[in-house]
């Protein structure tokens, strides 16, 4: 009965020790696929997604500006700064998003010398 009981055990652990493997491995080409995704998807290098936390689009989105104008930028900056100040109501997070956006490394615009 023991033996029966040990194989029975044994048995089991390798099934689960199967399964386990297998979805380690499938996990593991998931991320390598999605890592290799998202390297061909961005405009922007990983090191100043990653320095900052957002990316060129989601800072595009956060201050409502279709194109890189140094003018823009700014104006729409000061007035999403202005409207979420603490004096006024607003909340320091959703103040410290356009600021993240105007220090992105690499990715503010620059000045058109014309």
């Amino acid at each position: 009965m023991a033996k029966y009981l040990a194989q029975i055990i044994v048995m089991g652990v390798q099934v689960v020790g199967r399964a386990f493997a297998r979805a380690l491995r499938q996990e593991f080409a998931a991320s390598q696929a999605a890592a290799d995704a998202r390297g061909r998807a961005g405009h922007q290098s990983a090191a100043a997604s990653n320095l900052s936390g957002l990316s060129l689009q989601e800072a595009q989105q956060i201050l409502n500006i279709s194109k890189l104008n140094p003018e823009e930028v700014q104006k729409n900056y000061e007035h999403l700064f202005k409207v979420n100040d603490k004096s006024v109501g607003g909340s320091f997070y959703l103040q410290s998003k356009p600021c993240y956006q105007q220090n992105h490394p690499g990715e503010r615009p620059q000045a058109q010398s014309s």
